[in-house]
C-alpha cells in the first residue's frame, strides 16, 4: 500500500449496521490521525443487489488509486466484490466466504443486531443474488489484507483461510466472529492501508 489513500469505505455484516464496534473503533482513530481521510460507513440494504448498486453509487466519484474498502463478514464478502470490480485494496475481517449458502437458513424476518426495532426481511432472491455475485476465484491475492479468527463461532477459518490464500494475513489463535479483540488487530489493519508506519 502506498500512502496516497485518502478515502476508505467499511461495510459491516449481516445485521450489523455503522454502528459496529470495529467501524466506531477505526472511524475514531482516522478522526483523531488522519481527520483528512474520507470515511464512508452505509447502512446497508437487505438486498446485495441493492447493496452493491449503493456501493458503486457511492464510490463513482472517488479517485482512483486513492481509496481502499474494509469489511466485515458479508461486508468482507462486498468487500471483495469490490476489490475484483475496481482494483483496489481491500482489508476483509472474517470474511464471509459462501453467503449464499450459509444465509440460505435466514431467509425471513430478521433484527438489527445493534437495534432490535430495526426489521428488515431477508428474500429466498436475496441468496440467488449473493450467489450471482460471488466472485468465481481471488485474482490477486496481494490486493487483500485478511483478519482470520479460529475461534470464530459463525464461519469457518479454515474455508476463510484457503480463499483468501496467499493475502497478507494475520491468523488469529482463538478470538470470535465479531473480533471482539479488534483493538489488537487495528494496528495490522492501519499498517496494511499504509496509515500507520
Amino acid at each position: 500500500m502506498t500512502a496516497t489513500l485518502d478515502h476508505l469505505l467499511y461495510l459491516h455484516g449481516f445485521r450489523s449496521s455503522p454502528a459496529s464496534f470495529k467501524a466506531m473503533r477505526l472511524h475514531a482513530w482516522l478522526q483523531m490521525h488522519r481527520p483528512d481521510l474520507r470515511w464512508w460507513c452505509p447502512q446497508l440494504p437487505a438486498s446485495p443487489q441493492a447493496a452493491m448498486a449503493l456501493i458503486a453509487d457511492g464510490l463513482a466519484g472517488w479517485p482512483a488509486g486513492r481509496f481502499a474498502v474494509i469489511g466485515s463478514s458479508l461486508g468482507g464478502f462486498y468487500a471483495t466484490c469490490v476489490a475484483e470490480s475496481l482494483g483496489c485494496p481491500a482489508v476483509v475481517l472474517n470474511p464471509a466466504v459462501d453467503p449464499a449458502r450459509d444465509l440460505a437458513a435466514m431467509v425471513g424476518e430478521q433484527s438489527g443486531y445493534h437495534d432490535s426495532n430495526q426489521r428488515f426481511r431477508f428474500e429466498a432472491s436475496h441468496v440467488d443474488e449473493l450467489r450471482a455475485l460471488t466472485p468465481p476465484s481471488i485474482t490477486r491475492p496481494e490486493r487483500y489484507g485478511a483478519v482470520i479468527a479460529k475461534g470464530d463461532e459463525v464461519l469457518d477459518w479454515h474455508e476463510m483461510h484457503d480463499r483468501y490464500a496467499g493475502s497478507t494475513m494475520r491468523l488469529v489463535d482463538g478470538s470470535d466472529h465479531g473480533l471482539s479483540d479488534f483493538d489488537d488487530h487495528l494496528p495490522f489493519v492501519l499498517r496494511f492501508l499504509g496509515l500507520m508506519s
